[in-house]
């Protein structure tokens, strides 16, 4: 009940709807309140923009072919500049969730105790600091995993630098790297945190140490292709530190079922009362061919069977498979790193460095939990691998399509190990707009906001980067 409150009461009073014209400012925010309340809604916000279907802000469940849209087909082909998507990108990023941590921060750092805080303000302190730097990690990676060069060092200080040059996304990532280990450090076992305002793990450190070193994992598996050396101490580092290691670990964002606190899901498919979305042809026909189970959690049937509609055409919702009662679901949580998701990151370990043990039995291990996600047994999963066992010839096909249907909810991440794998094999559609170059999106372009109010630090970084395109890969996706 006091979560409840506590989310009620923050989204009344700091609910933005609109980007504006710079990455440091939210005109819709009061910021006469406390760091519990910046904290909660830092965090709805950063998962809200994880696992959102929404068009005008996140695409990913489109591009990586698992949905269709059912009548205004823009973005399944790619055309993200119709509804400034990258504009949405941005603010939600940099003002919904960075700018409320870095404000929170603030607060934190000006707060006096009073007499009977003295003596455990110091511990609390730093474990609060240490959290809001952890979620700030997790943002700029996503960003810097979107665009590529962002604005960093610079980015948040809008008095000295309304105009942020942006920063180099290889530099970026070891500074994360370096930042994210200080974090995990400074974590002290039971001297306080935020409480019931940290809806993700209600203030358990322990949780959050975890949750660090997962995202440190997330990391160094992120840029083996490019820095083997870096890559491997990172992992080897988390893992030794503690991961994830079961369900119940998961960091993720508990929706209820009242609005406006529901799960953007069920907003976007469901609480509009309109049918946008249903089931990818390349998808459904995997599942189908493969005879997956979870198929019937993934999807609904239509006459019995489950199917999927052409990359980039529309069509008539009765036709195809709408998604899973999941996205009917008001109270469905949000994703931000699950032990599904670390599992995978193990298997991808071992098969790359031979890191944390043997890679089928990981592999192994990676389906199972992503089976035990959905509520399926042991048995079931075990069924599945035996008609589909790890092969060692070609791991990264066996991980990057397992991966690929694991990550069905979870499409941000989704288009990562795509990016990183080069598995499954995507194909665009016939109908994509020519800026897509006759492929699947690798990157998003800089907002044209951007283009218009930054001009010479973007003109500087599109540069940088080998132009401002949809297949401009970012530094760690070399193939």
């Amino acid at each position: 009940m006091k979560n409840t409150i506590i989310i009620s009461s923050i989204l009344a009073l700091l609910m933005t709807g609109c980007t504006p014209d710079d990455v440091n400012t939210d005109p819709n925010v009061t910021y006469n309140t406390i760091p519990e309340t910046l904290i909660t809604y830092a965090e709805k916000e950063l998962s809200d923009y994880m696992n959102t279907p929404s068009v005008n802000e996140n695409n990913f469940r489109l591009t990586m072919q698992y949905w269709q849209e059912a009548i205004y087909v823009n973005e399944s082909n790619y055309n993200f500049t119709a509804r400034n998507v990258s504009n949405n990108v941005w603010g939600d990023n940099y003002v919904n969730v960075l700018n409320n941590l870095n404000k929170a921060k603030q607060l934190i750092e000006q707060y006096q105790p009073v007499p009977s805080e003295v003596s455990t303000w110091p511990a609390k302190k730093q474990n609060q600091l240490a959290i809001i730097d952890m979620l700030s990690v997790y943002t700029f990676q996503t960003l810097a995993d979107t665009f590529g060069d962002i604005p960093y060092s610079q980015a948040l200080n809008n008095n000295q630098f309304p105009l942020p040059g942006y920063d180099n996304d290889t530099q970026i990532y070891e500074s994360l790297i370096s930042r994210l280990k200080i974090d995990i450090n400074k974590l002290q076992d039971g001297e306080g945190t935020f409480g019931t305002g940290d809806i993700l793990y209600g203030g358990d450190i322990t949780k959050w140490k975890k949750f660090g070193n997962s995202l440190l994992l997330k990391l160094g598996i992120t840029i083996a292709d490019v820095n083997p050396s870096l890559s491997q101490t990172t992992i080897n580092t988390a893992i030794s530190g503690g991961i994830i290691s079961d369900e119940s670990q998961s960091c993720i964002f508990r929706y209820l079922a009242e609005t406006p606190n529901f799960s953007p899901i069920f907003e976007n498919v469901a609480n509009n009362n309109r049918n946008d979305f249903f089931g990818g042809k390349p998808f459904i026909d995997f599942l189908n061919t493969t005879a997956d189970p979870r198929i019937s959690k993934y999807f609904q049937t239509v006459n019995g069977m489950y199917i999927g509609q052409a990359i980039g055409l529309p069509g008539e919702f009765s036709d195809f498979s709408a998604p899973g009662i999941f996205a009917y679901t008001p109270v469905t949580p949000g994703n931000l790193i699950t032990y599904t998701e670390v599992t995978f990151y193990l298997a991808e370990a071992a098969a790359r460095f031979g890191i944390g043990g043997n890679p089928e039995a990981l592999y192994k291990n990676a389906v199972q939990a992503s089976f035990s996600e959905w509520g399926y047994s042991v048995q079931d999963a075990q069924n599945y691998i035996a008609s589909h066992p790890y092969n060692s010839s070609n791991w990264k096909k066996s991980i990057g399509e397992q991966a690929w249907i694991a990550m069905y909810n979870h499409p941000v991440i989704s288009w990562n190990f795509y990016r990183r794998l080069d598995y499954p094999e995507l194909q665009a559609p016939p109908t994509a707009i020519n800026n897509a170059d006759g492929k699947v999106p690798v990157r998003l372009q800089y907002p044209t906001l951007e283009a218009t109010t930054n001009g010479t630090n973007y003109a500087k970084a599109a540069a940088a980067i080998g132009g401002d395109k949809l297949t401009t890969r970012v530094f760690w996706d070399i193939h």
